[in-house]
């Protein structure tokens, strides 16, 4: 059983599988094992592996189940002790592998850590799916070290320590295989974004760390399957953040936080109207509709889980922070309000 696994989920990606994998093998030499889980893809992604790297094992799942579905699918027929989920659209670099390992290997109680992620057409710069870790504010609002909502920072190695986070980005999340299995994978209803803050949530709840490590690094295109301003997108992200709330959340907190989330919400959906933006008007009261008709669904996920208060949440409100007070980076949020 080889120690680690390198994932990679493709759908219709033959253009990214040509440009990344090259570099992947090359960094990446006997440190790990490569795979392909292929969600049904379309396009000639499977001929071009069968010819161009017959050597690389690929998975077929019998559908495009979206992100986690595709991945726990996969994944069920991976032996190692750590896997790695890497998108397709991502350049590694030298020894990319080496420093994660040996933050795992170092605690057991790290259950998963990211590497910092770099945008791959603007490599000074932090990309937006990770940055230097994830972190979410009190009424759930994802967003990391070196990006708050849309605004993008130059890394200057302002962090360049590692430390522990709220979430690993999904781009490039390496965790230990037995916990993957035990917290019962991604969640497969959310099909695709901030499953991994769900997990990794889960995972922090049951008492373990999600780390950043510095000394790792990788660059991402983005938006590889689904366009930055996308209505589907904004159902996703609307729906999804509130079944990790309602999933995630101590009892004592859910009333202030569903209240606020839905008047926060509310003036969002009216912006994208005033905007022109209808599709995304409409996304909103969607997401709300189909998280209220899931309820019974999540309360069963939700009894399964011991509630805590957790680290790395930033206790005050980014959304006021960031448009009314100013703060466009990570550095000036005040580090007392992490709790």
């Amino acid at each position: 059983m080889p120690k680690v696994a390198v994932v990679i989920l493709n759908w219709n990606g033959r253009k990214f599988l040509e440009q990344f994998l090259p570099a992947l093998v090359l960094h990446t030499g006997t440190d790990a094992e490569l795979i392909i889980a292929d969600n049904a893809s379309t396009d000639d992604s499977l001929a071009f592996l069968s010819k161009q790297y017959p050597n690389i094992r690929v998975i077929l799942n019998k559908e495009n189940g979206g992100f986690s579905k595709g991945y726990n699918e996969a994944l069920a027929q991976v032996s190692a002790e750590y896997y790695v989920l890497l998108n397709s659209d991502i350049e590694v670099s030298p020894n990319w592998i080496p420093p994660m390992l040996a933050m795992m290997e170092a605690d057991p109680k790290i259950a998963a850590c990211q590497p910092k992620l770099l945008a791959f057409h603007e490599k000074t710069q932090f990309e937006y799916a990770g940055g230097a870790g994830g972190f979410i504010d009190k009424f759930g609002y994802p967003f990391c070290r070196g990006r708050l909502f849309q605004t993008l920072e130059t890394d200057h190695g302002q962090y360049d320590e590692a430390m522990e986070i709220f979430w690993a980005t999904g781009a490039c999340m390496f965790v230990r295989a037995d916990l993957y299995h035990q917290f019962d994978g991604l969640d497969n209803d959310f099909f695709a974004h901030m499953e991994e803050i769900d997990f990794c949530w889960r995972l922090k709840n049951a008492g373990y760390k999600i780390m950043y490590c510095p000394d790792a690094k990788v660059y991402h295109v983005g938006g590889g399957t689904l366009p930055k301003q996308s209505s589907r997108k904004t159902f996703l992200n609307f729906r999804n953040n509130l079944i990790l709330l309602y999933k995630n959340l101590p009892k004592r907190q859910m009333l202030q936080v569903f209240v606020a989330r839905l008047v926060m919400d509310f003036i969002a959906s009216i912006k994208f109207l005033m905007e022109g933006h209808y599709p995304d008007f409409r996304a909103v009261f969607k997401a709300y509709v189909e998280f209220y008709s899931s309820l019974s669904v999540n309360k069963i996920k939700r009894q399964k889980i011991k509630h805590k208060k957790v680290g790395q949440i930033y206790t005050k409100s980014l959304v006021l922070d960031y448009f009314l007070r100013g703060k466009k980076k990570f550095s000036e949020l005040e580090r007392s309000f992490f709790n």
